[in-house]
């Protein structure tokens, strides 16, 4: 029987959700009930009885975190020190020193200094590895390390860091840090614009509408808008890009929930800044959430040509609920659909595979929608091209040096070997690509493709079972057969492979703004948008306008 706390406190609480949730959660209130009570006596004999001290903070802790596992990853639970950690990494107020880092073991390392901002003028270069921050050795600190890099305006901070395998040191002095939704836009030509929108902040509308007035300003009669790599952000700024393009009162998205006051359609409320310019819209399989909200609504309302590979298919709606004693609970409360009735999302994680696995649709198995013209587009998770381009998507090997950074390491020394490049476009000869492939084998990479990291896997467990010897020799030689087999790969996905080399390198010389540059004239993707808009026939019979 539940005691009488229970009765006081529990009951009222969720008698009163059932006002928000009703039939299905009330008929599972007793399971419910049932199994809060059995995990609160199962914890407090845990701890009362267990032979050695416990933690019940940390152990409450991993027994949330285990338990939402289980459903998807953006389900998420914050403590305490996690909601501090994520209130300031979303507001946007604080300062900071303008790069994009990676965590490594006891280092930070640069992947990216921002054009001006605090870091890039303190002189630090992609490649260099922090170990030190003011009195805080990296290696003795196992938080969120990056925190230690922000403060308030005109904050000196030193820091220690190595650069081609010497310490250096440097003060870096903090400044407003607010990098922009749109960090590019030009002119292709004289008749089309090209904007790239590389995240949805709040800014990202009035930076997009900017962009598109001025370039018009300039003679612009097309666009060319580029999502590649945009993971999303906020859905608001994603109904008012589409409603630069688009009547006022379109609907743009739909969300769906087992709860009627999550389910919402969302629509353009402002007068539009052109419903008739050509536009093509290049998105990735890097193109995630309100990306997929401006490609897809624009593909069905035939507003505008998708070009590129389809995009990542995350179409799951989080919520922040406040919990007791500071803590949170990220939930996902609904789904995305465009506005023919597609779901945005591609895993399917109420059915998994017997590992556990997200399932994704068969694609003989995706359902047919129209767009408001009649055209048939499919569902299936992501937004699938008009024109898709099988080459530009990535190869496993590709993905493999780009994954464990191989390409960035390289990168790093070559830089270091050619200092004085300047404004030229590095290109990469036959000598140079020798070079890549015995950086490799010094550095002894290891692609770790699945192939290979399943293999390693089984290895790993016949030694363990003292197999016998010969099998485990064996099994060694098909390793080592197919890392040769990765390494003919080299050869055979050589132009793929010195282009990313190449247009690495154009940032470490060049910054943003030089690959940005340099793609105006020959990115794949951007020569084909050129082309469908430069052939009005084309572009029209695609749309069936």
């Amino acid at each position: 029987m539940m005691s009488s706390f229970k009765k006081r406190y529990i009951i009222p609480v969720v008698a009163g959700a059932f006002l928000y949730v009703g039939v299905s959660f009330k008929e599972d209130f007793f399971e419910v009930a049932k199994q809060i009570e059995i995990f609160t006596t199962l914890f407090k004999e845990l701890n009362k009885n267990y032979v050695d001290e416990t933690n019940p903070g940390e152990l409450m802790d991993r027994a949330i975190k285990g338990m939402l596992a289980s459903l998807d990853p953006y389900t998420v639970f914050f403590n305490e020190q996690d909601v501090v950690k994520f209130k300031i990494n979303n507001t946007g107020e604080y300062t900071g020193i303008g790069v994009l880092i990676t965590r490594k073991e006891d280092r930070l390392i640069i992947k990216e200094p921002y054009k001006n901002f605090p870091a890039d003028k303190a002189g630090l270069k992609a490649g260099d590895e922090i170990i030190q921050i003011g009195d805080v050795l990296l290696a003795d600190f196992k938080d969120d390390a990056s925190q230690l890099l922000k403060g308030a305006k005109n904050t000196k901070i030193d820091i220690k860091y190595i650069r081609q395998g010497k310490t250096n040191t440097a003060q870096i002095v903090l400044d407003e840090v607010e990098i922009k939704s749109v960090p590019f836009f030009g002119k292709i030509d004289d008749k089309t614009g090209y904007i790239v929108l590389a995240h949805f902040n709040k800014k990202a509308g009035l930076e997009t509408k900017n962009a598109l007035e001025q370039l018009k300003k300039e003679g612009a009669e097309r666009i060319v808008l580029d999502l590649r790599d945009n993971p999303g952000g906020l859905l608001n700024e994603a109904v008012t890009i589409c409603n630069l393009f688009v009547p006022k009162n379109e609907i743009i998205v739909t969300t769906k929930s087992k709860i009627d006051k999550h389910n919402n359609t969302y629509k353009t409320t402002k007068e539009p800044i052109d419903t008739e310019i050509p536009l093509a819209i290049i998105v990735n399989g890097r193109s995630a959430s309100a990306s997929e909200i401006v490609s897809g609504a624009l593909q069905d309302l035939d507003r505008a040509v998708i070009i590129g590979s389809r995009s990542f298919g995350k179409g799951l709606v989080q919520r922040p609920i406040d919990l007791t004693y500071g803590t949170q609970l990220k939930v996902t409360i609904s789904r995305y659909y465009t506005p023919s009735g597609r779901c945005i999302q591609a895993l399917d994680y109420a059915h998994k595979d017997k590992n556990g696995i997200a399932t994704k649709r068969d694609e003989k198995n995706y359902t047919a929608f129209k767009t408001k013209k009649g055209r048939t587009v499919y569902d299936g998770g992501g937004i699938q091209p008009d024109i898709a381009l099988d080459e530009t998507k990535l190869s496993p090997i590709a993905e493999a040096l780009e994954k464990n950074d191989a390409i960035f390491n390289f990168a790093t020394q070559y830089y270091y070997k050619n200092p004085n490049l300047g404004n030229t476009i590095p290109t990469i000869s036959e000598a140079d690509y020798q070079d890549f492939k015995q950086f490799l084998k010094s550095t002894k990479f290891s692609f770790d493709t699945q192939t290979e990291l399943a293999l390693k896997v089984t290895l790993a467990a016949a030694k363990k079972e003292q197999i016998d010897e010969t099998i485990t020799t064996e099994y060694q030689q098909l390793l080592t057969a197919l890392q040769k087999s990765e390494t003919a790969l080299l050869d055979k996905n050589q132009k793929e492979i010195k282009n990313l080399i190449r247009e690495e390198l154009i940032k470490r010389y060049q910054y943003q703004e030089g690959l940005y540059l340099f793609y105006l004239k020959n990115n794949l993707e951007i020569k084909r948008a050129v082309q469908i808009l430069n052939s009005p026939a084309e572009y029209k019979s695609i749309l069936k306008m």
